[in-house]
């Protein structure tokens, strides 16, 4: 059993909503920053004390915009989680709130680790997916962060915005190999259509397959060629630099999730906190649950994800679960006992994981 502990923290504040936003975050609540700041580390403390929380070997602060809470806030709740030795604390930040300040605290209040929320480098990208940021925001906070003693960074891109064209993604990949300290993780995701968003509501806006996987295979050439390796479909590292809070999630590892609509996993059992931050504060200083709604994995569903998301990772899965077929060839490739995707594989991960399952 994995000795691996994760603690997620949700910040559900931002100055704005990117149109192609789905998640559990408001631009009009930050009066409530303060009493949602200490809901969280009451909250933290009352987990640890009352579920047996071991010591967390990583924790992870998102959002929402973490960067948008006050600096002595987020050092509140951070005060409140019980840390493993050289545990990794990741905090996601926005270029246009970085500060000497900021990162300072960040760093005395013992996050090891920043994720900048770049999304592109190229200015009319930026503005076709909505971003506050400017590209010379972005070549600032980085080395303010590594000023701060905050030297192991990770750069979040988007694929796929209707104004951007494969120079643009190759303009982006040229920058930020260019930053100082260059980032030694990227994460470059898909543009993702979610319902109920404007994204969603504008056709003529919507990313294409095609460019999609063309755009991938721009990024993972390039990474490839400057010393990054893939660990998962959408993640890049220097080898030594991979961020074990996500790889606890595709490891199945348990986590305590804190703070609105923040999930946790233990064992088979996964369960969700109440979405609005002003019933979560309330909930908390009420001292009833939470907790939201749950569900409890059948030993089938849960084996059946737990390949599912190794499919997604450069362990791959073991050769024996692939059957033999030609729809495959080309989409998986055998490394001793395992099998991993190839790079056309990872466009197609899902499709992969269908057919494994209904041949398997």
């Amino acid at each position: 059993m994995s000795t691996h502990f994760g603690v997620y923290v949700h910040v559900p504040f931002c100055a704005s909503r990117c149109d192609y936003c789905a998640f559990a975050t408001w631009t009009d609540r930050d009066p409530l920053m303060a009493a949602y700041a200490e809901a969280c580390a009451t909250e933290l403390r009352r987990a640890t004390r009352d579920e047996g929380l071991p010591p967390a070997t990583s924790l992870y602060v998102g959002g929402g915009t973490p960067s948008r809470l006050p600096a002595e806030l987020l050092g509140e709740i951070l005060g409140a989680a019980v840390l493993a030795p050289g545990a990794e604390v990741t905090a996601e930040c926005n270029p246009e709130d970085a500060s000497a300040d900021r990162f300072a605290r960040w760093h005395a209040a013992g996050v090891t680790r920043v994720s900048f929320g770049v999304q592109s480098m190229v200015p009319h990208v930026l503005a076709g997916l909505g971003r506050r940021h400017g590209t010379t925001q972005v070549a600032a906070a980085v080395a303010l962060a590594g000023e701060a003693g905050l030297a192991s960074l990770n750069v979040d891109l988007i694929l796929g915005a209707a104004a951007e064209t494969d120079a643009d993604v190759a303009a982006t990949l040229d920058a930020v190999l260019a930053l100082e300290p260059r980032p030694a993780h990227v994460s470059a995701y898909a543009l993702t259509v979610e319902p109920g968003t404007p994204l969603a509501r504008d056709p003529a806006r919507h990313p294409d397959d095609d460019v999609l996987a063309r755009r991938y295979a721009l990024v993972d050439a390039a990474l490839s060629a400057a010393g990054y390796r893939w660990y998962e479909v959408s993640n890049w590292a220097v080898p030594g630099h991979e961020c074990r809070h996500n790889a606890l999630y595709w490891a199945q590892g348990d986590y305590r999730g804190i703070g609105c609509a923040a999930h946790s996993h233990r064992g088979r059992r996964r369960w969700w906190n109440i979405r609005t931050p002003e019933r979560y504060i309330e909930a908390v200083r009420a001292r009833r649950p939470t907790t939201a709604a749950d569900e409890v994995l059948t030993e089938e569903q849960s084996a059946f994800e737990g390949l599912a998301l190794a499919l997604r990772t450069s362990v791959g899965v073991p050769a024996s679960v692939v059957p033999d077929d030609p729809d495959l060839d080309g989409l998986l490739e055998r490394r001793g006992a395992r099998a991993v995707l190839t790079v056309r594989g990872r466009l197609l991960a899902n499709e992969v994981t269908v057919r494994l399952r209904t041949q398997g």
